[in-house]
């Protein structure tokens, strides 16, 4: 059982330190190109496809960063699972405080200030995720070296 909530855990948060790259780099300083007139419906059509392609894995993740508290592989420390619910925390505070309204002002229309402050603010989650990914990285490389030679 432990094993497999640490897959889902380490599946989980590398999807999502994958996709905030992609996002990140790629995905919302296209916003600045998309026409004023097709906005709208570029907006509304990003934020329900968004919505499918990540909240099921944040909900996994969430549930498997909390159970990994209670429920620890061998090895992993409570340091390193609080400070993985930590920066949980910060990715979904920034998400409902950061991301969230500038997304919602975006959906009444082009607004380049708030693409700008879009893409900037969401280097929080950026980050935040990446450490979420070094953090299990580091348990990994910790402990299969000892796994691999049993």
């Amino acid at each position: 059982m432990l094993k497999i909530l640490f897959l889902l855990q380490l599946v989980s948060t590398f999807y999502m330190v994958g996709l905030i790259w992609f996002v990140q780099v790629a995905h919302y300083p296209v916003f600045a190109l998309v026409g004023r007139n097709e906005f709208i419906t570029f907006q509304t059509a990003h934020q329900l496809r968004t919505t499918l392609v990540v909240g099921p894995m944040m909900l996994i993740e969430a549930f498997s960063t909390i159970a990994l508290v209670y429920w620890a592989p061998i090895g992993f420390t409570p340091l390193e699972a609080w400070s993985g619910v930590g920066l949980l925390f910060v990715v979904w505070f920034s998400t409902a405080l950061l991301q969230v309204p500038r997304h919602h002002k975006l959906i009444q229309g082009y607004d380049s200030h708030q693409i700008r402050l879009l893409v900037a603010t969401n280097w929080v989650r950026t980050l935040a995720w990446t450490g979420r990914g070094v953090l299990l990285a580091g348990y990994l490389l910790r402990v299969l070296p000892g796994q691999m030679a049993a």
